[in-house]
């Protein structure tokens, strides 16, 4: 009876690469209590933990903002008085017109200001505040999905046939079209975002790291996997890697020794790659 619950969790792609991603990183942290020293290992455990913190708040922040926004311009979009309509739909023009990578820079010297201020000095704030500034730049797709799903409902039998039945619009809307049949589009959207926000946090740490940027520096920050990659001995561990095209036998040195940046940069690619094929794997399961 275990072997066939097992198989029947194991076809389901999404199912399977999160249990690969959970048990490759399981092993990659016993590969690194083994032979990593105690402090670059405290240092990765505590990047992990923020970036998924960081991630997850994202997540949170993309889904509450874009469901509100997409929601709002629905009934904006059909009361009277359009002004507000235009003005809330020009705000999101804006934004979308923002490189993402400009715009989270900028929010990142915006807080980077009030760090400095001693205005924002809890780790978790800023790490709050940090996942906000991203959020600004991904919500939109969280956006344009809600609308999508309402205008495809509202387009056939099935929205004004439960107006005719009395039943209010913000229940149909918010209950009816969103959370009974696109829960599952959300959810999809979702798991882009927690992908696309580690994705950005590790290139805006990345752009910091090289200079980029005079007033942002990646010391103003909690530690991060993308700011744990950029630090100088990381970096100094992935060029290693590069030694192996010359000399093979290097090979057993590069996983004892130079585990720092190899482990950090195992972990950023092996997630964004197990992220995609799980976001793959749900479409698939839920024929989205």
């Amino acid at each position: 009876m275990i072997a066939t619950k097992l198989g029947e969790f194991y076809r389901d792609k999404d199912k399977r690469w999160l249990s690969i991603w959970v048990a490759g990183l399981l092993a990659l942290w016993i590969w690194d209590l083994v032979f990593l020293n105690a402090p670059a290992l405290a240092r990765i455990e505590a990047a992990f933990v923020n970036t998924l913190y960081a991630g997850a708040l994202v997540v949170f922040m993309s889904l509450v903002f874009g469901w509100a926004a997409g929601v709002g311009l629905h009934f904006l979009d059909e009361a009277r008085n359009r002004s507000p309509y235009i003005v809330l739909t020009f705000f999101l023009n804006v934004i979308r017109s923002i490189p993402q990578i400009v715009g989270i820079l900028i929010g990142y010297v915006v807080i980077t200001f009030f760090i400095e201020q001693e205005a924002l000095q809890n780790q978790y704030a800023q790490l709050f505040w940090m996942s906000f500034v991203i959020s600004l730049f991904v919500f939109l797709e969280v956006v344009d999905l809600v609308r999508d799903r309402i205008r495809y409902f509202a387009a056939s039998d099935f929205y004004p046939a439960m107006l005719c039945c009395g039943i209010r619009e913000s229940r149909i809307v918010n209950i009816e079209v969103l959370w009974k049949n696109s829960r599952a589009h959300l959810i999809h959207k979702l798991i882009a975002i927690f992908g696309s926000a580690i994705f950005l946090q590790c290139s805006i740490d990345f752009i910091i790291s090289v200079g980029l940027s005079t007033d942002v520096s990646s010391t103003n920050f909690p530690v991060t996997l993308g700011s744990l990659l950029a630090k100088m001995d990381s970096k100094q561990d992935i060029l290693a890697i590069g030694s192996l095209f010359g000399d093979l036998s290097v090979f057993g040195r590069l996983l004892t020794e130079h585990l720092q940046g190899v482990s950090v940069a195992v972990v950023i690619v092996f997630s964004l790659l197990c992220i995609y094929q799980i976001s793959n794997g749900f479409v698939k399961r839920n024929s989205l």
